[in-house]
């Protein structure tokens, strides 16, 4: 893997991108990186790497873009909204949304570091989606960030299947494991259960059993989601992977999402329920990621525009 990964350097307009679907828990996002190493089979983001001419297949872990103006442009960004006759008054921003900001290009190139360096001057309710121990790292600049929430990405403790449909991504006892950290040190971390594939890792028995072993690392949250299948791209390329590894699940999957991204109710309406129901017995049930909060304070070079109001609700 690491001699087929090939590194492009691009530089970005900008850093903090406005999120405007209201399903979005968040109102900003930050993506440092373009691919991910990880390989997920199912990951719904694969399909961008063709805005940049590349193809959604393997290339999208293959060939990773690395933003090396991203702090610069972050720093730029925050600094202009400070001094702004409204101030910094920002929603959410979640990093992590389109690629995995602690992927292995990480331990490098450290982007993702950088622009927590900034976000710690202009404190702002932040979310980091991962899959990655390499989290870790930075336990010294998110101890300095008043309002954050760490979503650890599990979705199963099958060996098998985690490695067939994550090739190259960290173990799920390390994550868990990651959780338990974070908590430890006092950072908010969950578990997103996600995605839940059928037929491979909706099992009722092993998703309490995941459940169990996060409640045990105080996982402050665990939320769970299907599998989508959002477009032509995420669709051919997890149907090459199930061919390849459970070729006589490609039926199923096919009649299951037949037509929708989502599988239909009659198979997620009931499943989701028992999931609620293992969640009640571990006092998990109904936690979202983030509470409702507000937090006032003042960034650098805003003192003669006030405090900083920081508010947000989902």
């Amino acid at each position: 893997m690491k001699d087929t990964v090939q590194f492009e350097e691009i530089r970005c307009k900008t850093a903090l991108n406005p999120v405007k679907a209201p399903s979005m828990p968040f109102d900003w996002s930050i993506n440092p990186y373009r691919g991910c190493q990880h390989g997920c089979s199912f990951c719904y983001a694969r399909s961008t790497h063709t805005f940049l001419g590349r193809n959604a297949d393997d290339t999208f872990q293959k060939h990773i873009f690395l933003k090396k103006n991203a702090p610069e442009m972050l720093e730029t960004q925050l600094s202009k909204m400070s001094k702004s006759r409204k101030g910094l008054t920002v929603g959410p921003i979640a990093i992590g949304t389109a690629t995995d900001p602690y992927q292995p290009a990480e331990a490098r190139n450290r982007l993702t570091r950088q622009c927590l360096e900034i976000l710690v001057r202009y404190p702002v309710p932040l979310t980091i989606t991962t899959r990655s121990p390499l989290i870790l790292r930075d336990l010294d600049l998110l101890k300095q960030i008043p309002d954050i929430t760490v979503n650890i990405s599990i979705n199963t403790l099958n060996l098998s299947v985690w490695r067939n449909m994550e090739p190259f991504s960290p173990s799920p006892v390390k994550r868990l494991e990651t959780v338990k950290r974070l908590n430890r040190e006092g950072i908010r971390a969950g578990i997103f259960l996600a995605p839940i594939l059928p037929y491979l890792t909706d099992n009722l028995q092993e998703i309490a059993e995941l459940i169990g072993r996060a409640s045990r690392c105080k996982a402050k949250f665990v939320m769970p989601s299907i599998l989508r299948l959002s477009t032509q791209e995420v669709r051919s390329w997890f149907f090459l992977t199930l061919q390849r590894h459970y070729p006589r699940l490609t039926g199923k999957f096919g009649f299951l999402y037949r037509s929708s991204t989502y599988p239909h109710a009659d198979y997620s309406r009931p499943l989701m329920e028992a999931i609620e129901g293992i969640l009640a017995r571990h006092d998990l049930a109904g936690k979202e990621p983030l509470s409702d909060r507000t937090v006032t304070k003042e960034a650098p070079g805003s003192k003669d525009n006030g405090p900083i109001q920081l508010s947000f609700s989902f």
